[in-house]
């Protein structure tokens, strides 16, 4: 908080609320909070229960300030709102306007916090609601709430979320196709309940992805259940400096573009004269490439035991590339 912000705070109450409220949303968008924790925060700041309603989809969102349950009073035409821009829908403080500073400053910054997280969303399916594709996917969405998203999203069997690279959601059902063209890591496909699962899975499969550039080779797709395991060592290894290993890949690929697609091309196919045919390479170049990489490796990578050692510290080289983008677990959405 600035200077004047304080002073204008100390000299009125309701001014300082409603800079608590800019605050708070600013950093549930930092945070990539999904739309019940947008309405959640709403209702806290305020302290009366606030809902996000569509009609014309039939979605209702809605959250208490201490966060209990317990049934909605039917709609009161005075309560205070206000529209969401991009949507059909509003952003409603249960309680009787007009609007105090608080409130309305509430009122305004929760309808584009609204706004820009189904704006995220926007890719979910073809066709697809975002608001839906966010309640589906959201740890803290009611059961009951997350069964009325699937069936408007028109999911009637087991799904899978996808995370995007441009930070957006998808949701396919488990025989659908993917977004084509796009850069993503996919969760295994689970009933609806267990969906937020999923997507704690695909933002951690999209860190293991790159742009399939000489500078950034590998997979642009990758599938959780494709890599079992090294999801764990994904997140083991976010609390720990950069293994060795991963270092040693990092000054190796100093000596130039061929190191790190020669070193994918290895980890990836079947046999080293697989490898050689997909780099367009003859086999005694390849061999050559392999000898100076090992070299500036310090680890032999043509035994099956340096393989995996190479394969391993791939992985963790792209985690950690896209630690600070694409971050894990469903609060990024």
């Amino acid at each position: 908080m600035n200077d004047l912000a304080m002073r204008l705070a100390a000299l009125d109450p309701e001014m300082a609320a409603a800079l608590r409220a800019v605050g708070h949303f600013d950093a549930l968008l930092t945070a990539r909070a999904g739309l019940a924790d947008v309405v959640r925060g709403a209702a806290e700041l305020v302290g009366c229960p606030v809902r996000f309603v569509d009609t014309g989809r039939g979605l209702v969102v809605r959250a208490r300030p201490d966060g209990a349950g317990g049934a909605a009073p039917d709609p009161d035409p005075a309560w205070a709102r206000t529209g969401v821009e991009g949507t059909g829908g509003e952003l409603v403080l249960e309680r009787p306007g007009p609007a105090g500073t608080r409130d309305a400053v509430v009122l305004e910054r929760g309808a584009a916090a609204v706004a820009t997280v189904l704006d995220r969303t926007r890719r979910g399916r073809p066709g697809a609601d975002p608001a839906s594709v966010e309640v589906v996917l959201d740890a803290a969405a009611a059961p009951a709430d997350r069964l009325a998203a699937a069936r408007r999203l028109g999911l009637t069997g087991p799904a899978r979320a996808v995370a995007l690279a441009d930070g957006r959601w998808a949701v396919t059902g488990a025989g659908e196709p993917l977004p084509g063209g796009i850069r993503c890591g996919t969760g295994p496909a689970v009933p609806v309940h267990e969906l937020p699962g999923s997507a704690d899975l695909a933002a951690l499969a999209l860190r293991l992805t790159a742009e399939g550039t000489p500078e950034d080779p590998g997979p642009r797709v990758v599938h959780a259940d494709g890599v079992g395991t090294v999801l764990l060592l994904v997140r083991a290894a976010d609390d720990a400096p950069p293994p060795p290993d991963v270092r040693a890949l990092d000054a190796a690929a100093a000596a130039g573009p061929w190191v790190l697609t020669t070193l994918d091309a290895v980890a990836t196919t079947a046999s080293q004269r697989d490898a050689a045919k997909a780099l367009h390479l003859h086999h005694s170049t390849l061999q050559d490439r392999l000898q100076h990489a090992e070299q500036l490796l310090g680890w032999a990578v043509r035994d099956p035991a340096g393989r995996l050692r190479l394969q391993l510290a791939l992985h963790l080289r792209r985690a950690a590339r896209s630690r600070r983008v694409f971050r894990s677990g469903t609060a990024q959405r």
